[in-house]
């Protein structure tokens, strides 16, 4: 009776934790709204190498915000600009926008989903690239029959309002358990990773995972611990040189995941 009694009490703690991940994960997703919805790969580069670093010091949460605000400017640039400099000048801070926010989606995706959930939770921003694309041609054919010089206009600066739409839900969002962690906050993370775990034994599994991962000691533990820099730096320093000299199956790996998003860029470059 009592582990029936149990059974029945867990069960529906795990749909709603599943459901607040997901929710989560599509929130995030938004952010690849922008990236479908305006085609400027090659700013967008710039974006995503400085994501990383900005994503680390500041937490994955504002730099979704970061992402909007930035693609919210280069949109409104775009849609106002008076001569042919400035409507570079938009694009190119929008590029910068979408590299951000093409970063950062998956990573808080996959940092915030249960691993039960993780693969189906971590399409959602590849779900959301496309649907920017089909805003994107929707936009254009609802103002092509505006005047030529308002038309395109509205449809660049259209492009403004999903950023702005998510960096109003983004607070909604909790910040990612990893960085927490990364930032000592173990009583912030563990609070997160009760919300979008099934039980609290897999949600203490996950934050002992995340503590090898960052390479956070063990026995270093409580509500707020101070993680040493050397710890930081030193895990940092050793992801790029398994980069830059990799071990064989790390080369495996490496060689896996340029030639899956080699032929993902040329298939999305082609259909484009």
């Amino acid at each position: 009776m009592a582990s029936a009694y149990l059974g029945e009490a867990v069960e529906p703690r795990k749909k709603s934790n599943v459901k607040y991940a997901s929710m989560c994960a599509i929130l995030a997703s938004m952010a690849s709204v922008i990236l479908g919805y305006g085609i400027v790969s090659l700013y967008s580069v710039i974006g995503s190498f400085a994501g990383a670093r900005t994503s680390d010091r500041i937490g994955r949460r504002l730099t979704v915000v970061f992402a909007a605000v930035i693609f919210f400017v280069g949109a409104l640039l775009m849609g106002f600009a008076d001569n042919y400099g400035m409507l570079m000048v938009g694009r190119f801070v929008a590029g910068v926008g979408v590299g951000y926010g093409g970063m950062i989606a998956p990573v808080y995706t996959a940092e915030i989903s249960p691993a039960a959930s993780r693969g189906f939770l971590t399409s959602f921003p590849e779900v959301f690239i496309n649907i920017g694309i089909l805003l994107g041609y929707l936009s254009n054919y609802a103002f092509s029959r505006l005047p030529l010089h308002l038309g395109w206009r509205v449809m660049l600066a259209i492009g403004a309002v999903p950023s702005a739409l998510l960096a109003l839900l983004v607070f909604c969002m909790p910040e990612s358990p990893r960085w927490l962690v990364m930032k000592g906050r173990l009583a912030d993370a563990r609070a997160v990773l009760e919300k979008t775990s099934a039980t609290p034994e897999e949600a203490a599994e996950r934050l002992a995972d995340i503590k090898a991962a960052a390479g956070i000691p063990k026995d270093l533990d409580g509500d707020v611990v101070t993680v040493p820099n050397k710890e930081r730096n030193g895990s940092e320093m050793q992801v790029w040189k398994q980069l830059l000299s990799p071990t064989p199956a790390v080369r495996r790996i490496l060689l896996s995941a340029v030639g899956l998003h080699f032929f993902h860029g040329a298939w999305r470059g082609i259909d484009e």
